[in-house]
């Protein structure tokens, strides 16, 4: 029996170019070493490739070590093998690896064998490709074309046996003034579905502003001002695409930094502007933090009665302890009546604390629901000079006396908040108007939050609390202008969020929008900046703008549609409208329009990816989007099926992280999820059966007569697969199954190998 043993071989070369020449029909002469029965490409799918026969060697699991310090970047990926078949297995790796990047170690775990790693040049790279191609037959492959790669020596892969594969490379990341951009390629499939463990350690000689990813959802710790560790978090482990990472170098007061990518189509192209606040916080007595004013609006009424109450008592106890002596706070209560602790927020000291204890411990729930007063009093009240006025308030369910209807109750915001007092709307339960909860927090630069069933109440509003704690920069102001400082009138539309919200220590600013033209463009961002009026102006220039950023104008379709969305559920307050009201149906006409382009589909459109849906018939696929639209968003104000469309709201009109798999909550809080359309680079494919029709032509793919049918695996599928990767879209091609897309304003089917 073989011993169990681990062999290092460190490459003394690089990398090598794939795929970079255009002429492959020269090439067929030239021989080159024969693949191996498996071929492992971890980035590109879970299973081996084995032409001929089922793969038998599969990919449990890839974690992936990145250490970056300044703009250095060291990459080990751990892959977990499992060999499902009774024998003995060759295989072999394959890696794409950016530019530039040079192999320093390659380690195998397992019994027995030896093992290379082979260092190639760049025609071998291309031979290998073209191989792969013709004999794997498999298009998943064609994603990374124009990427490096990495080939390793051919080793055993035991019976039944589970092995690990460690690979590491170096190689220098893309820096743009302050930004630094880290890339793992990987693929954009969403029927990958391995675990990809990624953590990333951070070291930089300036103090880090922000860290940000608009692929995953990342969890962040901060070790000091210049290191911090990030890692995908644990929901999004599955999620495809390739892992982006920037870090923003701190600068003074607010750093800013810009990604673009251009489209004609607009005049100019889409933006993102991702602004971060300095690692220290507020501590310097030169620069004072911003003091609060926080009001705490507790619904008292009998549905809050025994375990409800007993928990906001005690959030509201740890809140009062939480406050910093000096700043100010209040508490109002609230059932048919409504009574206050204070008739103006108090100072904290440690005698107006005990008294707030006091107070909070004798609260006792019964009665009605008054949320009409309840909101008037917090807002009315007398303010706090020099203070951020916070309002955390909360109710369980919907107004039962008193004003109840829902546009009087959200115009006391809109109309009636003299000190524009920020209020975060807490729904205890599913019975709350949630459309109603929402609105008051987006008029007044809050955020809405719903404390589900089983959910402890204590334990949402203290983590929505402890969000609130440093304010950095408050009332803040957006203004775009020229190099002179006027006003920049015409250059840029549909930025959002339209209103800037107050940014808090660990916050981050992510504004989308499109820009017109291509003349530089300064944007001025000023407030109350630690207790000091500032502005801080950054001038970005678009000649950089890239295709590969083709996640910039998925996120901005993203929330402007969320936006539309929201407009139309608010016009259900009004039970007079309706889906054939003119306003609704130019805002239906629009939804479906982003969404059909994009791919970006909600849980009221989900049915344009649906087997048999003609999206040729405009108006069968109006009449039920507004339909849906109609019967969800306008007319479910409360309930289950009203939360959770908040909360899919709510995450979409703040989305900074690509959603691949436009996942969403349904009318039972089920977590849904849409195959049938895929996000690939800059593109939207959907499956029509055996095909898959690009967005562009979707509409009127019964019309469409294909300029050229290119097969798979031919001199004109390599050079096509080639002229896409210029333009950052090869993945276009690399779907399961026949293709029709759009290249150069001409439709193009393909047919592929499924």
């Amino acid at each position: 029996m073989a011993t169990r043993k681990t062999k290092m071989v460190v490459c003394l070369g690089a990398v090598f170019a794939f795929l970079a020449a255009p002429v492959w029909a020269r090439l067929n002469h030239v021989t080159v070493r024969p693949l191996a029965p498996n071929v492992i490409v971890p980035q590109s799918r879970r299973i081996a490739f084995a032409p001929q026969r089922r793969g038998q060697i599969e990919i449990t699991q890839v974690s992936v070590l990145i250490d970056i310090l300044e703009s250095t970047a060291t990459t080990t990926i751990e892959i977990r093998l499992q060999n499902t078949s009774s024998r003995r297995q060759e295989a072999e790796l394959i890696l794409p690896v950016p530019d530039g990047a040079v192999v320093r170690g390659f380690a195998y775990d397992g019994p027995g064998g030896m093992i290379t790693a082979q260092v190639l040049e760049k025609e071998e790279a291309r031979r290998i490709y073209q191989q792969l191609v013709s004999k794997i037959r498999d298009p998943a492959l064609v994603e990374f074309v124009g990427y490096n790669l990495i080939r390793s020596s051919v080793f055993p892969v035991e019976a039944r046996g589970k092995q690990k594969i460690r690979l590491t490379y170096e190689h220098l990341l893309n820096v743009d003034g302050n930004r630094v951009d880290y890339v793992l390629p990987r693929t954009e499939s969403l029927r990958y579905g391995v675990p990809w463990k990624v953590t990333a350690n951070i070291r930089a000689k300036r103090s880090i502003s922000t860290v940000y990813s608009a692929s995953h959802k990342l969890e962040i710790e901060r070790i000091s001002n210049k290191q911090m560790t990030v890692k995908i978090a644990m929901d999004a482990e599955k999620e495809p695409g390739p892992f982006r990472l920037s870090y923003l170098l701190q600068e003074d007061g607010v750093t800013a930094s810009m990604f673009a990518y251009p489209e004609k189509k607009v005049g100019g192209g889409y933006f993102l502007l991702l602004a971060g606040l300095p690692a220290e916080g507020p501590k310097s007595a030169d620069t004072p933090a911003i003091k609060r004013e926080l009001t705490l609006v507790i619904d008292r009424s009998g549905s809050m009665r025994n375990e409800k109450i007993e928990q906001v008592k005690e959030a509201a106890l740890q809140i009062i302890a939480g406050l910093e002596n000096g700043e100010a706070f209040n508490i109002i209560t609230y059932n048919n009546t409504v009574q206050w602790f204070s008739n103006k927020p108090v100072i904290k000291n440690k005698e107006n604390a005990a008294a707030a204890q006091a107070y909070i411990e004798g609260i006792t729930a019964y009665g009605g629901t008054n949320i009409h007063d309840a909101l008037v009093a917090a807002l009315s009240q007398e303010a706090s000079e020099g203070m951020l006025p916070i309002v955390l308030f909360l109710t369980d369910g919907l107004p039962t006396v008193g004003q109840t209807s829902e546009v009087a109750i959200r115009n006391v915001v809109i109309k009636s908040n003299p000190h524009k007092r920020r209020v975060f709307t807490f729904g205890v339960g599913v019975d709350v108007n949630a459309p109603l909860l929402e609105k008051i927090a987006d008029e007044s630069r809050a955020k809405a939050e719903f404390v589900l069933p089983k959910e402890d109440v204590e334990v949402k509003i203290g983590k929505v609390f402890k969000r609130l704690t440093g304010p950095i920069l408050a009332d803040a102001k957006l203004e775009v202008l020229k190099k002179n400082g006027e006003p920049a009138v015409g250059r840029t539309r549909d930025i959002m969020p339209e209103r800037l919200p107050d940014l808090f220590e660990g916050d981050q600013l992510v504004l989308l929008g499109q820009y017109v033209g291509k003349e530089p463009i300064m944007f001025r961002i000023s407030g109350n900046y630690m207790g000091k009026k500032r502005k801080f102006k950054f001038t970005f220039k678009f000649d950089k703008a890239n295709v590969k950023n083709g996640f910039v104008p998925r996120l901005w379709a993203s929330r402007k549609i969320a936006q539309l969305i929201d407009v139309v559920r608010q016009m259900g307050a009004d039970t007079a409208v309706s889906k054939n009201d003119p306003k609704v149906k130019e805002l239906v006409d629009e939804i479906v329009r982003l969404s059909t382009e994009f791919g970006i589909l909600t849980e009221y459109t989900a049915f344009l990816a649906r087997e048999g849906t003609n999206l040729g018939h405009r108006a069968e696929v109006f009449r039920e989007a507004a339909g849906s639209l109609e019967r969800r968003a306008m007319r479910s104000r409360d309930g289950i099926g009203a939360v959770s469309q908040s909360l899919n709201l709510g995450a979409q009109k703040a989305q900074s992280t690509l959603n691949y798999g436009s996942v969403y909550y349904n009318e039972k809080m089920e977590r849904v999820s849409i195959a049938d359309i895929q996000q690939i680079n800059d593109r939207a494919y959907y499956r029509r059966g055996n095909r898959w029709v690009d967005s562009y032509l979707v509409e009127k793919e019964a019309e469409v007569k294909p300029a050229r049918i290119i097969e798979f695996g031919s001199k004109e599928f390599i050079e096509l697969a080639q002229k896409l990767a210029k333009d950052n879209r090869q993945g276009s091609i690399a779907l399961s199954g026949d293709i029709l897309l759009m290249v150069d304003g001409e439709a193009v089917l393909v047919r592929n190998v499924n």
